[in-house]
C-alpha cells in the first residue's frame, strides 16, 4: 500500500481521543539522514489562527525535542493498535541509546520532504507556528502537577497542519 495526499477539509473523520490517548502516534523531527522520533499519547488537533493544527508536547529530556528545535517541520504518525509493541518500545527508549528503527522494524519513509512511517495508518505534516514552555504557574487543577514531580515541564509545538497522508 502507498500513501496518498488528502486535503484535510475534504473531511478527514478521526477521533482524537482513540487517535493520540488510546493508539498513541510517532512525533518525529529531522531529515532521512538525521532523525528522531518519539512515541506520544498526548496532543491536540483542531483549528487555531484559522488553520488546521496538531499541538505536540515535547520534554526538554527528549532527544526529540532537539530535532524538533532545530526544525522547521516535525511529522506526526498515526498507527492503529497493530503497531503498539513498537510505539511502546519507542516511548520507553531513547535514540540517544539505540536505533529505535532497527529494534522495532519500524520503516522510515519521506513524505514532502519529511519523515514519517511506511507502517503508518495516517501522518500529519506539522509547520511550527507556536512555541511555549508550560507554566507551573498557570496550573489551577493541581492532580496536573503530579506529571511533573520528577520531570521538568513539556514545551508545546502547535504545528499548522501542511499535509496530510492516508494508506491507499
Amino acid at each position: 500500500m502507498s500513501f496518498a495526499k488528502k486535503d484535510i477539509k475534504d473531511g478527514i473523520c478521526v477521533d482524537p481521543y482513540k487517535l493520540i490517548g488510546s493508539e498513541w502516534a510517532l512525533v518525529t523531527a529531522g531529515d532521512m539522514s538525521d532523525h528522531n522520533t518519539m512515541t506520544v499519547s498526548w496532543g491536540q488537533t483542531g483549528v487555531l489562527w484559522n488553520k488546521p493544527v496538531f499541538t505536540a508536547f515535547i520534554r526538554p529530556s527528549r532527544k526529540t525535542f532537539e530535532y524538533t528545535e532545530k526544525s522547521e517541520y516535525f511529522t506526526v504518525s498515526f498507527f492503529g493498535s497493530s503497531c503498539r509493541e513498537a510505539l511502546s518500545f519507542c516511548g520507553t527508549h531513547s535514540g540517544r541509546d539505540c536505533d529505535k528503527e532497527k529494534e522495532t522494524g519500524l520503516v522510515p519513509i519521506e513524505l514532502d520532504g519529511q519523515v514519517a512511517y511506511e507502517q503508518a495508518e495516517m501522518v500529519f505534516i506539522c509547520r511550527k507556528m507556536y512555541i511555549q514552555d508550560l507554566d507551573p504557574k498557570g496550573f489551577t487543577d493541581d492532580s496536573c502537577r503530579g506529571f511533573y514531580e520528577n520531570d521538568p515541564y513539556h514545551r508545546v509545538y502547535v504545528g499548522e497542519i501542511v499535509g496530510v497522508y492516508t494508506k491507499e
